[in-house]
């Protein structure tokens, strides 16, 4: 089924997280009602951790350091802060297949296209969600740091939430929670920076909107809800 090309947002200046999940929330029921178009929604928010919907208490470890907020989406805890380019996905599955694995299997796919001009090589794990870059030496220990999470929630066959790409975040950040409720030593996290690769956020907008156009389709630019 054919459908409109998706709306391409970018908020420069960082977004109050309460305010971003409220405009998210409204785009996604007015997309559901028919009176609005898709949106990905490219955004900043200051240093803050969201828990999902599968969150352990036991796995805030600073409840102090950042604000927390309960995000309704599917998953545990999670970073947000300067550095990290944030995307929240408005789209239709009733006009793309209303098929929850392969949509996520799609962000996926947009990360992994993402990372490639930059020889990143981007990897599913069947049992962690997210993308992971291997960084075993030949021959030596184990060690995976994840470099992007995804975290989606439907209603309606309408998604919002998104995915978060670490393009240079403060990665001492993640500390203060066990990202994703993983807490073996040989998972980490990374960043494009930490990973060699000194890249300006435009410079990944820029990647990435080819790369999600690659998987999903035409994009025309959009003003940002905020």
């Amino acid at each position: 089924m054919t459908h409109s090309p998706t709306g391409w947002a970018v908020s420069a200046a960082r977004i109050a997280y309460p305010d971003a999940l409220a405009a998210m929330e409204a785009r996604a029921e007015a997309i559901a009602r028919g009176e609005a178009g898709e949106l990905i929604w490219l955004l900043e928010h200051d240093p803050l951790y969201t828990a999902g919907t599968s969150a352990k208490e036991d796995d805030l470890k600073d409840r102090h350091r950042f604000p927390v907020f309960k995000a309704g989406r599917g998953g545990e805890f999670t970073y947000h802060g300067p550095g990290q380019r944030v995307a929240y996905v408005m789209l239709d599955l009733r006009v793309r297949g209303r098929d929850v694995r392969a949509f996520v299997k799609n962000l996926e796919e947009w990360i992994i296209r993402t990372l490639e001009p930059y020889n990143i090589t981007g990897e599913r794990r069947c049992n962690r969600v997210g993308v992971w870059v291997d960084r075993s030496q030949v021959g030596g220990p184990e060690h995976e740091d994840k470099i992007a999470a995804i975290g989606i929630r439907l209603r309606k066959w309408v998604s919002f939430h998104g995915i978060a790409l670490n393009v240079e975040p403060d990665l001492s950040h993640f500390g203060g929670i066990t990202p994703c409720g993983i807490s073996d030593p040989r998972y980490g996290v990374t960043s494009l920076v930490d990973l060699g690769h000194p890249v300006t956020m435009d410079e990944v907008d820029h990647t990435m909107r080819r790369a999600f156009e690659s998987v999903f389709g035409a994009t025309q630019d959009e003003a940002a809800p905020l």
